[in-house]
């Protein structure tokens, strides 16, 4: 087995769906070790998709398990919560040694923060993978601290890659990725969910409902990227002038549906600007 030697401290939702996508596409590791507080999480954790090899430890059961996985490892994914990482951080600093590339999937902390709070030589980097990466349809924002290698820049890049695509910005756009991005799949979930009961409104029992609204979202985003076409064009083809799709859509304006999705996306990055550090 060829790859880095990776440690994942912090294996929540988000960490279990990137651990899930990199063993969904073969992604190479030398090794990977998982760190959670209690062996529940561990167990949880070990029972989901995993790349050849995990290890899946706990503090409860090692408290000294998150040093030994970082002292060993090539990249470290700290995914804990945003309101541990200053902990984390100071707990863990001594233990990560200069040269090993330090990714951050936690909503807050700044690469300029990581950094001054780190061993000089270890290179930071801020990410913000959303769920469907467990299944390799992920979109990934990735930030680097400045002076961050152009090799190791890249090996994390192209191990981000195995989650869906990646998708460079300034640090003053993470926010922005956030809330577009990495929160996106909830208002996705949102609107299968409305559309599911729509469908149950209309007489349909909640199994055929709920296939009727998933595959109209499946089809509809496969469509879109087969043909490379903007959706705004793919909606028109099909709303026939005064049929019913354009009153259904005419409805969809008249209650603001545009307006809905800009506040809820500027309050999701208003969120993440309250937690940054």
């Amino acid at each position: 087995m060829t790859g880095p030697r990776l440690a994942v401290v912090g294996a929540g939702s988000i960490a279990r769906a990137m651990l899930s996508g990199w063993a969904r596409s073969g992604t190479a590791f030398t090794s990977v070790t998982t760190v959670n507080r209690s062996t529940a999480g561990a167990a949880s954790t070990a029972a989901g998709a995993l790349p050849a090899g995990t290890v899946a430890t706990s503090l409860e059961t090692d408290p000294e398990a998150a040093h030994t996985a970082v002292r060993d490892a090539d990249v470290v994914i700290l995914a804990v919560k945003p309101y541990q990482m200053a902990e984390v951080l100071a707990d863990l600093s001594a233990s990560i040694r200069p040269g090993t590339a330090v990714l951050s999937a936690a909503t807050g902390t700044r690469v300029d923060t990581m950094t001054a709070a780190l061993a000089e030589g270890v290179h930071v980097l801020r990410c913000t993978p959303n769920t469907p990466s467990a299944v390799g349809r992920g979109v990934v924002g990735l930030v680097p601290a400045p002076h961050v290698p152009a090799g190791v820049f890249q090996q994390v890049r192209d191990l981000l890659a195995g989650l869906g695509e990646v998708v460079e910005v300034p640090e003053d756009r993470f926010n922005s990725v956030t809330a577009v991005a990495g929160s996106g799949p909830a208002y996705v979930f949102l609107l299968v969910e409305k559309l599911r009961d729509s469908a149950i409104g209309q007489g349909f029992d909640p199994d055929t409902a709920l296939v009727l609204a998933q595959q109209v979202f499946r089809g509809a985003v496969e469509l879109l990227a087969e043909t490379g076409e903007d959706p705004a064009d793919l909606r028109r083809k099909v709303t026939s002038p005064n049929g019913t799709t354009q009153r259904a859509v005419e409805t969809f304006e008249a209650g603001d549906l545009g307006g809905l999705f800009e506040s809820a996306v500027v309050a999701c990055r208003a969120r993440a600007e309250e937690l940054t550090s």
